[in-house]
């Protein structure tokens, strides 16, 4: 059991950090650049939230079999596949995820609007120190939001991490599967102690959200 949740937290917490990095950038973009096309950029990136994770996961498995370009060009290296592994598993929670980070972040960085990074230009800060020391600052409760609710949408995920990692025990299996394995064999006692886990963790995330907003509407 301790080696599922360990799983579990490790794939949230390699996700997050991850997406972080990789959707700063898309989100400063997003909320920045003044084109019609953006928002075409925007729907993509916003997949996610609407495809049934058994389509995403289904594509992604196929990009990540062997017989994929994307794994001929890894072949010299060593690497055949990334299906049913756990860096599989991070590509895919990665991309399922993607949504919950580049929106808050997205929604922050709009939020402080232009004036600051004006008053940064007039004090001859360059781009880069303009951003470091003033929009990531100031868009912090949007980092907050985005890294709580990519934790803990990588953490309840179940149809992509199934489809891509198989949930091989030790190796890709996480919470969300082993209760679906629990509850095929009919173990439900085991199944209600980690749905009950699951339940709490969702409570308490939902909780600090509300908290997180409520405190930025006071501030405001």
């Amino acid at each position: 059991m301790l080696d599922v949740i360990w799983t579990t937290v490790r794939l949230a917490a390699v996700t997050t950090i991850l997406l972080l990095v990789l959707a700063t950038p898309l989100a400063w973009w997003l909320a920045r650049r003044r084109t019609w096309w953006k928002e075409i950029v925007a729907a993509v990136a916003s997949l996610p939230i609407v495809l049934p994770p058994t389509v995403l996961g289904f594509y992604l498995l196929l990009l990540l079999a062997p017989q994929s370009p994307l794994m001929a060009l890894l072949h010299p290296f060593g690497v055949r596949t990334l299906a049913f592994t756990f860096e599989g598993l991070v590509i895919g929670s990665m991309v399922y995820s993607l949504p919950f980070a580049v929106q808050p972040i997205r929604a922050a960085f709009e939020a402080m609007g232009e004036r600051p990074m004006e008053v940064a230009a007039t004090l001859r800060a360059t781009p880069l120190d303009a951003f470091v020391s003033i929009a990531l600052p100031m868009a912090r409760r949007g980092f907050l939001g985005a890294a709580i609710l990519v934790f803990a949408h990588t953490v309840g995920e179940f149809g992509v991490v199934l489809m891509i990692g198989g949930s091989v025990p030790g190796k890709t299996e996480v919470v969300s599967t082993r209760i679906y394995q629990l509850v095929e064999s009919l173990q439900f006692g085991e199944a209600h102690k980690l749905a009950a886990g699951l339940i709490a963790f969702a409570f308490a995330v939902m909780l600090a959200m509300m908290l997180i907003e409520r405190t930025g509407s006071r501030r405001t």
